[in-house]
């Protein structure tokens, strides 16, 4: 199956191959959001519902629905771990549209560069968005890149580097 999307096709598995990228994201931020709500695992079954739309397992509308619980679980807590639920919930929505992608790292980056002192805080961007860019499925690269810069106003300008 092609699924038209802006900026052109992109078949089944690049979808998927995106919402494991985002998941890889979100997750890598992950202990953010744990260490404030330990208790609290919305963030990570919600990574898990997206990796299981991935594997067939949950039907589209299942997914969607959880993004909702894990951004949800961001409510009234510091900016790391805000940000880290939201990447989580970012992630997950991926199966339902795939440029959710760019909103799971975008926030993920977010999460790393809330987590420092302010005057390291671009610093741990730059680290976090060279972590995201080593793990870009190799032949979507340049399909990432490419949306990076188109969105990057709209995204905080966290991709800019």
């Amino acid at each position: 199956m092609i699924t038209i999307r802006r900026g052109g096709s992109l078949t089944d598995e690049d979808h998927h191959l995106l919402a494991e990228w985002a998941a890889l994201c979100a997750e890598h931020v992950l202990p953010f959001f744990e260490n404030a709500s330990p208790e609290d695992t919305r963030p990570r079954d919600a990574i898990a519902v997206g990796r299981a739309w991935i594997r067939g397992e949950v039907p589209m509308r299942d997914a969607h629905k959880t993004a909702f619980v894990a951004n949800a679980a961001a409510r009234e807590l510091p900016d790391p771990a805000r940000f880290a639920a939201l990447a989580a919930g970012q992630a997950v929505a991926v199966a339902h549209v795939a440029a959710h992608y760019l909103g799971a790292a975008a926030y993920a980056i977010r999460a790393a560069s809330a987590s420092v002192p302010e005057g390291d805080a671009e610093s741990a961007r730059l680290k976090e968005l060279g972590w995201q860019r080593k793990r870009i499925p190799a032949h979507l690269r340049e399909f990432v890149l490419e949306d990076q810069r188109a969105r990057n106003a709209i995204c905080w300008g966290v991709f800019t580097g």
